[in-house]
């Protein structure tokens, strides 16, 4: 189980930042994915950073729409968005409401509930892998746009919350190009990971799909 320590819930006012101050700061928290068949608990060790419409590898980019419309609301907000029609990706929105900042949870550690999470997770070869990459957290924790919008900062009630866990020193946090990130936006080292964690996924520069004839 996880420590008391661990459980004290991270406020809302750790969101209202600049995506660059809170995504570091996110190593080291324990995410909390609450199911009907009990809790799945995961230590954040992988993100990235997205700063909205002045960053062109984010989908707020080019403004508002249907699908990133939470990025825009208030901080302390999960963004779900679906992708390559096969995979969620699980995001935390932050920064002050009207300005589409967010975090994309790259990868973690299961530390509570990896039982529950095993038979979504069947290429996994061991635990370590069961998060690892940002489709495979969402997989793993069962997220999909049905949890798009919800209050992660809403307590244990919820079906995600944060919390405290332990913050990561500044010596131990790595940081480099965003992965898979096109053109402008490849430039950004938004990335931000725990060094020498196993459950980090590795760097992938972007490779453009083909289309099938």
């Amino acid at each position: 189980m996880i420590a008391a320590p661990d459980r004290t819930p991270l406020p809302r006012s750790f969101f209202d930042r600049p995506v660059l101050e809170v995504a570091p700061d996110l190593l080291g928290r324990i995410l909390v994915r609450t199911t009907p068949d009990g809790p799945i608990a995961l230590r954040l060790t992988e993100v990235e950073a997205y700063a909205g419409e002045a960053d062109p590898g984010s989908h707020a980019y080019r403004g508002r729409t249907a699908r990133n419309g939470v990025m825009f609301g208030p901080p302390g907000h999960a963004y779900v968005y679906f992708t390559y029609g096969m995979w969620h990706c699980l995001n935390f929105v932050c920064g002050p409401e009207g300005f589409a900042s967010g975090v994309l949870l790259r990868a973690g550690e299961i530390v509570e509930g990896a039982e529950l999470t095993r038979h979504r997770r069947l290429s996994a070869r061991n635990d370590k892998e069961l998060a690892k990459g940002p489709a495979r957290l969402a997989t793993a924790l069962d997220v999909d746009r049905a949890l798009d919008g919800t209050d992660v900062c809403a307590g244990p009630d919820a079906p995600l919350s944060i919390y405290t866990g332990t913050p990561v020193p500044s010596d131990q946090v790595r940081n480099g190009p965003r992965t898979g990130v096109s053109g402008e936006g490849g430039v950004h080292p938004w990335r931000f990971w725990i060094a020498n964690d196993p459950t980090v996924s590795p760097y992938r520069a972007h490779t453009p799909r083909r289309r099938t004839s």
